[in-house]
This record gives C-alpha cells, structure tokens and sequence, in this order.
C-alpha cells in the first residue's frame, strides 16, 4: 500500500490549467496516486480560484468538484483540525490556512503534502514532508 498524499490548492489547480502544460502533467499524473487526498478546504479554495481566475459558471465548477471528489479521498475539517492549525501556525510560523493543510494531512496520517508555496523539504511534527512537485 502506497503513502497517503495531500494536495494543496495550488497544486490541484494545475490539474485544471490550460496555460501551464508542464505543471499540469505533473500535477495530473500526482492525482493518479490511490491515496491522494484533499480536504474541504481545498474544495472551497479550488472553487473560489475556478471563479475568480479561469471564469467558470457555477455549473462547470460543480462538476470539477464532482470530479474531485470522485478522484481523491476528501477530509473534512472538525474543529479539532482547526485547533491544531492554531498550533502549528504558531509553531511553523505558516498562515491559519496553510496550517489547516497541514493540520488535515497529520489528521489523515499523510507522509507527504504537495504544496507549491510552502517550504519545500521542511518536516512537520516529524511525519509530514512538504513537497514542492515543480522543482526539478
């Protein structure tokens, strides 16, 4: 059985992007893991940017999180995630919302979070290793 896997809004937007073929086939081929996961948070956040930066209607951005949700496993954020955020942010010195990705990949027991803007390489709480995938 392989290692669970997070995936950052930044990254999963790659698997959506027209502009950046490279990132995207990294990002796509990532998203084939068995164990790749996302939380609501990064459901909430991928439809926010589908808006805001691509310009999709409503509908087209239901089923992108349909699709999601069909492809990975999603976490939902209790507020013992969010506890925890407040925990790490103050520790690690990242935003309340990059702590929440890391709080929900501990939550899930991911090895690795994929995230394009946090510190590449840094271990969080000794289990969770930050991966930027774009770096070669």
């Amino acid at each position: 059985m392989s290692d669970k896997i997070f995936f950052d809004t930044n990254v999963l937007v790659y698997c959506y992007t027209e502009t950046e073929p490279a990132k995207k086939a990294t990002s796509v081929n990532l998203a084939q893991s068995p164990n790749a996961w996302v939380s609501t948070q990064v459901l909430q956040e991928l439809a926010n940017t589908l808006r805001k930066k691509f310009g999709k209607n409503w509908d087209e951005i239901a089923a992108t999180a349909e699709e999601v949700c069909q492809n990975f496993e999603v976490f939902s954020n209790e507020p013992d995630t969010l506890y925890n955020a407040f925990r790490i942010a103050a520790k690690y010195g990242y935003s309340l919302y990059d702590s929440l990705i890391l709080s929900s990949s501990l939550s899930i027991g991911c090895s690795i979070v994929y995230s394009e803007d946090m510190q590449n390489g840094q271990v969080i709480e000794g289990k969770l290793k930050i991966v930027n995938p774009f770096l070669t």
